[in-house]
């Protein structure tokens, strides 16, 4: 059977009531939709005020649709059936239209005409019973409920021609992709950090990944495992550039210094040195974390303050109050779940002591770090051989080093 759509309604999200700045948010979407439609030649890019039409012109529907409900700033798609602005041809795409569509054993419906085009020689309330009547003579099951309706059939007749839709397919939503500045995400194995990742990018902003490896206490398919999330967050964004940091020397200084329970602490405040070296660099003004509060040991009040000391820049923490179930939900919904329960250890897993602190003090965390030899000079190394790469959604990483996914539920120690 043929598509019975010819195009896709794009609607804008809550950036249209942003007044001066809408043309630029209106802009940023349009660059990213044709980024997005350059596999499909065919498909026409058809602009009106607070919405974006496709004419596929026969190009594939499910693919482009796809990818299109990731577009941040677009909230909802719509199928849309065209057909000739004649009474005649109207009522036959509906009923075609909803006879393609999935009917239960009694389904309540409404049509809600629009005669945009006012030289139509019927109004708006004459096409609701014009078109509503074939449709109850055709489908048995239909039922009208003009209050709650199951199916909502919207017609707009417009002069050239009209069209038809029922669907509302739930897309990104928030604010076109960078119309808000661009910040660095601190990107582990865990659940966690990809759900911050996204709702930072939901919120206008382009994000840059920094991963820290520790190898060789830290395996190939760990790194791998990173850049697949990576991946799947680049099919929200285009593509993301991943900045990947040798952390061994760094992490294996704080080990044997009698000070066990402020390893994690140690670490974090490192790894923020080396994300603000490289914010600078790349011109971020902000650095993304996945933290949650409570959740662990360096997610206490206490911790993030003394954690977060160690940069100027601010700490965006998205899921700073949200439950460990809604953020796997979340990752579930964005596709990161199942690569995030992976079971290969990322750096922020190793070296964990059996009681670290909750409650650290700043005063003697930076005179330890003042006495530890050289611990300038190994994050001024670490910044230099920083490994930065492309991700692209159509990457793949080798077959033959394959990860086996288990379900395997892993606190961040991001």
């Amino acid at each position: 059977m043929n598509s019975p759509y010819d195009m896709l309604l794009l609607r804008f999200g809550e950036f249209t009531l942003k007044g001066k700045n809408r043309n630029r948010f209106e802009k940023s979407i349009l660059t990213h939709v044709r980024a997005l439609l350059k596999p499909y030649p065919n498909a026409k890019i058809l602009k009106e005020y607070g919405r974006l039409y496709i004419d596929l012109n026969g190009e594939p529907v499910t693919p482009i649709l796809d990818v299109l409900k990731k577009v941040f700033g677009v909230v909802s798609i719509s199928p849309v059936k065209v057909c000739r602005s004649e009474l005649e041809d109207i009522t036959a795409a509906a009923v075609d239209f909803i006879g393609r569509s999935e009917l239960g054993e009694q389904t309540t419906f409404k049509v809600n005409a629009r005669r945009v085009w006012k030289a139509f020689p019927h109004s708006s309330q004459e096409m609701n019973h014009l078109i509503g009547s074939p449709l109850l003579r055709n489908f048995s099951q239909l039922k009208v409920d003009v209050k709650n309706p199951e199916i909502e059939l919207r017609v707009e007749i417009r002069e050239n021609r009209t069209y038809l839709f029922h669907e509302s397919i739930e897309a990104a939503g928030g604010f076109p992709l960078g119309t808000n500045g661009k910040a660095m995400l601190l990107l582990s194995g865990g659940i966690d950090s990809p759900v911050a990742g996204f709702s930072a990018m939901r919120r206008g902003l382009e994000v840059q990944c920094v991963h820290f490896y520790s190898y060789p206490f830290t395996s190939q398919q760990a790194k791998e495992k990173v850049i697949e999330l990576a991946g799947i967050l680049s099919g929200y964004a285009g593509q993301i550039k991943l900045h990947l940091v040798p952390f061994t020397d760094i992490q294996t200084s704080f080990t044997g210094i009698g000070q066990d329970n402020l390893i994690i602490t140690f670490m974090r405040r490192a790894m923020l040195r080396i994300t603000s070296r490289l914010a600078e660099q790349e011109g971020a003004q902000a650095i993304v974390t996945g933290d949650s509060l409570g959740q662990v040991a360096s997610q206490t009040l206490p911790s993030m303050n003394v954690i977060g000391r160690a940069t100027e820049l601010p700490l965006l923490r998205p899921l700073i109050t949200t439950d460990k179930q809604n953020i796997i939900e979340m990752a579930k919904k964005i596709g990161t779940y199942e690569t995030s329960i992976l079971p290969f250890e990322d750096c922020c897993t190793l070296f964990v002591p059996k009681s670290p602190t909750t409650n650290p003090n700043l005063r003697i965390v930076q005179k330890v770090e003042a006495t530890l030899p050289g611990l300038q000079a190994k994050i001024d190394l670490a910044v230099e051989q920083t490994e930065t790469v492309i991700i692209t959604p159509d990457m793949q990483l080798d077959s033959e080093q394959g990860m086996k996914k288990e379900s395997v539920v892993k606190e961040e120690w991001f």
